[in-house]
């Protein structure tokens, strides 16, 4: 089996608060249907005990989303079932989605895992469970757990609310820049808490309005508190803040409506 773990764009990401060392956010996620990895489940060689991830990527094995999601829904399940398939699989990613670009393809690639092993082994876990247990990987993880085209994103990204709108037909561009999130959310905290109470004026309105419209109506910082701070730790973004482009995240991927 074969399953898509798909990238997403924040349309707009205003953080509204803190939470310890969390930061409280709005946003809109929505999903990119033409950009994804692929995750799928293949025999190993040689069987082991050790957990084997195969794919492109830029952590090893022990920090990535993957990882981390198997041993969290084998600590929430003790399913035997599954722990004994992966000493005979490993699971084998076919990476399109960049990193540190605020695409969320880890955190999608965790909720596909996550997903597939609750189908493929009879967990049994409700859906609201399952991204519960994403919740504990990643902010954005439970997005791509409830798989929603479209859906407006709070808390620390545990609450998720699908937002009925058509999604859009949108391009993206990634600069060959890695954007670290940690900083840039690290900049936000130094220089833009002040900012919080506009920022919750301003999400209570964005997450009642139509992607289309906030695209028309306002600029990439305006919908995107992230990219003030992430313009100050990495200024050659600055090259492709265009006109009609937005930024997604923490970066560093820009996107725009495709012209008819």
């Amino acid at each position: 089996m074969i399953v898509k773990a798909h990238a997403k764009v924040n349309i707009f990401l205003k953080i509204v608060g803190l939470r310890g060392e969390y930061h409280l956010l709005s946003s809109r996620f929505m999903q990119l249907p033409h950009l994804f990895d692929t995750l799928r489940f293949l025999p190993k060689e040689v069987p082991s005990e050790t957990f084997t991830l195969r794919g492109d990527f830029g952590c090893e094995t022990e920090k990535n989303t993957i990882y981390k999601a198997y041993l969290a829904l084998l600590k929430h399940t003790g399913s035997r079932k599954m722990e004994t398939f992966f000493h005979t699989h490993e699971v084998v990613v076919d990476k399109q989605i960049p990193e540190f670009a605020g695409l969320g393809g880890g955190s999608s690639d965790a909720a596909a895992f996550l997903n597939l092993c609750n189908e493929l082994f009879g967990l049994g876990l409700r859906r609201e469970t399952v991204a519960l247990i994403g919740a504990s990987i990643g902010a954005d993880v439970p997005f791509f757990v409830y798989d929603y085209p479209c859906a407006n994103v709070s808390g620390i990204g545990e609450i998720v609310e699908p937002f009925e709108e058509v999604p859009l037909d949108l391009i993206t561009v990634t600069p060959e820049i890695a954007c670290d999130t940690g900083a840039v959310y690290a900049a936000f905290r130094k220089g833009y808490l002040h900012t919080l109470a506009r920022n919750r004026e301003s999400a209570e309105r964005f997450s009642r309005m139509q992607s289309d419209i906030l695209l028309e109506d306002y600029s990439a910082t305006a919908l995107n508190d992230l990219f003030a701070p992430a313009l100050s730790l990495c200024p050659e973004l600055q090259e492709y803040a265009k006109k009609g482009w937005f930024f997604s995240g923490s970066g560093s991927t820009f996107f725009k409506r495709r012209e008819a």
